[in-house]
This record gives structure tokens, sequence and C-alpha cells, in this order.
């Protein structure tokens, strides 16, 4: 084969290879339709250095493989969140082959905003005009064709739930790719503001940069921190230009740039919406429409969301409770026929006890309870209704500096810390990021909830159990108070669409499911495994015995508690779950009111839900925000723990 003939087969090959982007606001389906899209053949990573999710996949269409990149849901292309940032700069450094603009064709005013924005960096473009049948329903019809006209870029109809466009929506991109359509939108401004915006973009056509000149000065006019840079450290004498052109503007309008050029851009996109979309004969209320008033109710909205959560967490405990009880049946089987095979010799026990058990652990006691909580995650989420609980939530999660959207990894917190942590990715800044983190820490998970269930419910009541909840959220608001004073920055507010209330589909229900788990067994099990061989390996060599009395002083003398206590203590670290197991088999049973007194079962209990949940949870906590972060939390909880349970020894101690 001759080197002009591989060149070519190299390029054609390189042609056939098709990389897109979803972009858009949040809320308008990019999700569903990057799973209509990808199926199974998609991964969620993390963006390089940060700690916002980055969901990939790829499809093959037609001789082409199409490379699918899901971008944060966002409202600008500002820099005002890590979100902003990271669409920004792979839409215009990383530059995809085509950028998909998923708008929601029921509040296309609202969308059209971030879409002018696109347009005005001039990549190759598709708008999916998304949830066409919910615009119908509240009695909006949108000319696709018209807004296709008006835009100067090709506009595909499409309802992603029912996969209603997605084919002809992928022929619009590989005709774009393959015909290299590019926009030709200009935002124009009033004559004082275009008139400066064209002096400006002028004097930037020299400046190396991916953004293009005339966007470039518009953000400079609009005081872009980012472009900024790029500009002023190329051409330092541009920054007096750039002020002096602003207050001109600033002048003549009486507002600032940003506003003027906002409004320009609103204005823009109320006469286009207009221009293409006609308002039907709205029907009578249905159903739908009285169920959103009631949600966001200020008083029937917090009953409503009563009952949802606590239906929620009844239907996953239960259903977790008797998933484990099979599960531990079927596990004990197989131990009885493994000892039949294996014998009970050294290294066949090591083996069962110090790996083995720490799989079926997960299997047995994590998987039943977070399987079905993400489930009914995912059901929330794609319905509308977890939006709601955020509004809902918001004023009571600025308590502690978060807005109304925090609230949602804390829910995940019940069923498992791992995962809520991972969560906390939803938050604007990085300080809220680092708030919810510790927050989310202090959430009793399964595994604790069992420990409390087994210890207090059991042995000194219901109430007793619901007073220690009750305690634990307490803590978790004073705790939380004080992060958002310690913490530095500014809080900010709730910024957040409210989607339209719709059926979700078993298909994306069950894709969210596996991906949030996956993300779970292969952070949380490596380490469940690995703590229980430790545990195995410091029994068999009398490390236990040692470690008893090392802590003695605080464990007997501080707490009050059994000195046995203490290795369970230090164990839960690798494992909660096992907790209570370990504790029973130090103390040689499982009726542990013969072993312990009302109080120490109380102040027991207490500590294992306030101290560090375990070291699943401390790895995520690195992962997601530093060693020095999470070696603070770690020792804020943990010090707050011991310092709780020698206070509430003292005090029950006189009550009992």
């Amino acid at each position: 084969m001759s080197q002009e003939t591989s060149s070519k087969g190299e390029d054609d090959k390189k042609r056939r290879h098709i990389r897109i982007a979803l972009a858009g606001n949040a809320n308008v389906g990019k999700s569903v339709i990057f799973n209509q899209l990808t199926g199974l053949h998609q991964h969620i990573g993390n963006w390089p250095g940060k700690t916002v999710e980055r969901a990939e996949g790829t499809l093959s269409y037609r001789g082409y493989t199409i490379d699918v990149l899901d971008l944060p849901g966002i409202y600008s292309l500002s820099t005002y969140s890590i979100e902003e940032v990271i669409s920004r700069q792979y839409i215009a450094v990383e530059k995809p082959d085509v950028v998909v603009n998923v708008v929601d064709a029921s509040v296309l005013e609202r969308n059209l905003f971030f879409t002018i924005q696109l347009l005005e960096i001039a990549p190759r473009m598709v708008i999916a005009l998304n949830q066409i049948d919910m615009a119908e329903k509240k009695g909006i019809k949108v000319n696709h064709e018209k807004l296709e006209k008006l835009l100067g870029v090709p506009v595909v109809p499409t309802i992603a739930p029912r996969n209603v466009g997605i084919e002809e929506l992928v022929e619009k991109v590989i005709e774009v790719y393959e015909k290299d359509v590019r926009p030709l939108f200009t935002l124009k401004c009033g004559p004082e503001v275009e008139a400066r915006i064209e002096k400006l973009s002028a004097l930037l056509r020299e400046i190396k940069s991916p953004y293009p000149p005339r966007w470039m000065a518009i953000k400079l006019l609009e005081g872009d921190e980012e472009v900024e840079k790029i500009v002023y450290s190329e051409k330092p004498e541009l920054e007096q230009v750039v002020k002096a052109l602003g207050a001109e503007i600033e002048e003549i309008h009486g507002h600032s740039v940003s506003s003027v050029i906002a409004s320009e851009r609103y204005n823009l996109a109320n006469r286009i919406a207009r221009e293409c979309t006609e308002q039907l004969i709205r029907k009578r209320r249905g159903f739908i429409e009285k169920l959103e008033e009631a949600t966001v109710h200020p008083v029937l909205g917090y009953m409503i969301m009563a009952v949802v959560v606590a239906a929620l967490f009844y239907g996953v405990f239960r259903f977790g409770d008797f998933v484990t009880a099979l599960l531990e049946s079927l596990f004990d089987m197989v131990k009885v026929a493994y000892d039949g095979w294996f014998g009970t010799g050294f290294l066949a026990t090591l083996i069962w006890d110090g790996i083995i058990e720490g799989l079926i652990a997960g299997i047995t006691i994590a998987l039943p309870y977070i399987i079905p909580f993400y489930i009914a995650l995912s059901i929330l989420e794609d319905s509308g209704y977890l939006p709601r609980i955020a509004f809902l939530m918001d004023a009571a999660m600025h308590k502690i500096g978060l807005h109304g959207k925090g609230f949602i990894p804390l829910i995940l917190g019940f069923g498992c810390n791992v995962p809520a942590i991972l969560g906390c990715r939803i938050m604007e800044t990085d300080r809220e990021r680092l708030i919810c983190g510790f927050v989310a820490s202090l959430i009793p998970c399964a595994a604790t909830s069992v420990i409390v269930m087994g210890l207090v419910a059991t042995y000194m009541g219901t109430n007793w159990a619901i007073a220690l909840y009750i305690l634990d959220f307490a803590i978790i608001l004073l705790l939380g108070r004080i992060a958002f004073k310690a913490a530095p920055g500014e809080p900010v507010g709730l910024i957040m669409e409210m989607p339209a209330y719709r059926r979700p589909t078993i298909s994306v229900t069950a894709s969210k499911t596996w991906f949030r788990l996956q993300d779970f067994i292969f952070t949380a099990f490596p380490i469940m495994i690995a703590g229980n061989f430790v545990i195995q390996i410091s029994s068999l060599l009398g490390l236990l015995d040692v470690a008893e009395k090392v802590m003695s002083p605080v464990i007997v003398g501080w707490l009050g508690l059994p000195a046995a206590t203490g290795i369970t203590l230090t164990f839960g670290i690798l494992r909660k779950e096992l907790t209570l197991i370990l504790l029973a088999s130090l103390m040689g049973t499982t009726n542990f009111a013969a072993v312990m007194t009302p109080v120490q079962m109380f102040v027991y209990s207490t500590v294992v839900m306030v101290y560090i949940p375990c070291i699943a949870t401390i790895a995520v906590l690195i992962k997601e925000f530093g060693y020095k972060r999470t070696l603070i939390i770690t020792l804020v909880e943990i010090g707050f723990a011991i310092l709780l349970g020698g206070v509430l020894y003292r005090i029950l101690g006189i009550l009992f």
C-alpha cells in the first residue's frame, strides 16, 4: 500500500468519526437524549481536575462512529460556575464537530437566551426542539421550520422519552458535519452598543484565542474575567479602551454593560419565540396542572413531600430487610457447602472470613437498600418531583448555607454516604460542595440504621430510636451551621428550572440506576473487602487485645462503655455495617441487654451515628475534596462524637 493510499484511508477514518456535544439548560431532556443515543455504550467519569460529572457514550450509525458528550446543564456561557466554565471551554477550545443544543419547546423563550449565546461562538450546530408534547399540553405549538429560518440552524422536533425524532436528529448531525454548515447568526444590539462592539472587535482580530473576535469584544464589555486574562496578557493597553467604551454605554443607558447586552439577548429571544409560537386553545386545567400547583403549595406541598419521603424510606427499608434476610439464608447455605468442599482449615477460613465475607456483606447489607433507593430516586428525578422537593426545602437548607438542591444528596445519604457525597457535585460552587459533602457524611446511612434498630429500638423502644434520630438531625444542623460560618466564600441563591411532570421510562430509570450503582460498587466494594481482611488479620495477630487496652481510657473512662466496644468502633470505620456483628462476637452473645445497660446502648449508638461513616466514605471525600479537607472532616466528626458520647453518658446516667 502506498503512503498516499494510507494517508487517504486515515483521513477517511477521521471523517467517519464524529464528536458531538449535548448542550442546554437543566431539565430540558439532555440526559434522556444521551441515553437514547448511546444506550449501554456509555461511562460516567469526572472532568480533568474537576468534581463535575462527565458523561460520555458512543453509537454507530450509517458507518459513522459518533462520540456523544453530555455537557452540564447551564443557563449561560459566563464563568459564574464550574459547569459554565467547563461547557464554554469544551465548545470553544476542544471544538466538537457538532453541538446539539437541546431546547425545551414548552419554555422556548427562556431556552433561546442560551441558544443565542451558543450561536455567537458559531459552532456547527443542530437544535433538538425537545418536549414538544409537553408544550402542546400547555397549549403551545412551535413552528420548527420558522424557528430554523430565524436562527439559521437546523431544528429537529423530538420527544426524547418516546424516542421520537432521535434518528432524524442523528441524520441532521451527520448532514451538518458532512456539509460543514456554520450558523451565520449575529446578535445585533442597538446602534450605540453595536458601534462600540465593532470598534473593539477590530482591535481583537490579532489576538490569539479560540474565541471569535466579536464574541470576545462582547465578553470584555460584560467584564468576563477569563477573556480579560487572554486579551490583557497580550495587549494590556486594551484594558483602558474597554473601560472607556463600557463607560460610554453605561452613560447612554444608565445601566451596566452586562445588563444592557443581556437585555438585548432577552429581547431577541422574546421576538423569535413570539414569531414562531402559536398559542392553542387551552383545555381546562387537568390533573397534572393541579398536581403541579399542589406540590409547591406552602402548606399542602410540605404534606405531600412528607408522605412521599416517608413512603420512599418505608418501602426501601421493608424491601431491603426482606431481600437481606433471603440473601443471608442463601449465603448461609453457601457457607455450609464451602466448608464441605474446602474444610475449615486455616487457609480456607482466612479466605472465607477475610475476603468472601467482605463481598457477602456488601451484597446482603448494602445492595438490597441501595438498589431500590436509586430506582426511587431516578423515578422522582425523571418525573419532575425532585426539583420541587429542593424548592420546598430551600429555606431550611439556607440555615446551613446551602440552597434547596443540597437536600437531594442528603436524601441519598440515608441509603449510603458514598453516593450522597458524589451527589454533592450538583452544587454550583466549591464552597457549597464542601459544606454539602460534610453534612452528607453525617447522615445516618442504612448500615447505621441497622445498628440503631438492633440496639436502641429493640432494647429501649421505638421512641428512643426516634429521639436518637432527632438528636442526630439537630447535630447535623449545628455542625452544618458552624461549617457555613467557617468556610470562606459567599452563599448563593437557588436558580432551578421547575420542569413539567412527565412519565418516567423503564429504560432511562434502569440506565440511571445502573450507572449510579456501578459507581458505588467500584468505589466501595474493594474497600469493604480489604477492610474485612484487615479485621481478620488483626484478630489472628492478637492486635485486637492491644488496641482494646490502648483505647480503654477513652472508651471506658470517658464514654462509660465496655472495653470491647472500642474494637468495634475502630473497625467500624472499615466496615460500619459489621459493627453490631463484631460486637456480638466479642461479647459472646447476641442478647446485648445482658452485657450493656440502656445508657451504654444509647451512647454507643450515638457515637456510631455521628463519627465518620466508613473508610469508603473517607476515600470518596479524598477523591472529591482532597486529603487536607478530608482529614479535617474526619477529625471533627470523631472528636465531636467522643465529646458528645461522654456528655450523654453523664446526663443519661442521672435519668436512669
